[in-house]
């Protein structure tokens, strides 16, 4: 099994090991850059920006861990979910479109708590409360 982590179950993990089972299964794991830089953001909203930074490096340079960068790929994948986001008038902040093209691409499930993602059934979504 491949896993996409959105930031929010990046974050639920570290605080409180939700997903660990998952997690614990899954073969590969895509970090998208898009998460990474939206918790990057957060680490240096926060008082504790290196020890953060150190435990998502450590995380990243985990064998079944990789970051998913965003190329031609997933930027046609990106303009496809925006254009039917648009025509059924169910918008989401484009940071979540990104990370569910990267999940798309990967042909993975997206472990998120993010409801919006259910505007896109296209995409295999595992919700933190499943």
């Amino acid at each position: 099994m491949t896993v996409t982590l959105d930031t929010n179950a990046y974050s639920d993990w570290r605080k409180t090991a939700a997903w660990h089972e998952i997690l614990a299964l899954a073969e590969k794991i895509y970090v998208p850059s898009i998460v990474i830089g939206e918790l990057d953001f957060g680490f240096r909203n926060g008082s504790r920006y290196q020890v953060n930074w150190r435990k998502l490096e450590d995380f990243l340079g985990q064998a079944q861990v990789e970051e998913w960068s965003v190329g031609s790929r997933e930027a046609r994948i990106y303009g496809g979910l925006v254009q039917d986001l648009k025509q059924r008038g169910a918008p989401i902040p484009s940071n979540d479109i990104w990370i569910a093209a990267c999940s798309e691409a990967a042909g993975s499930l997206l472990l998120t708590s993010d409801a919006h993602f259910k505007c896109l059934p296209q995409l295999r979504v595992v919700w933190q409360h499943e």
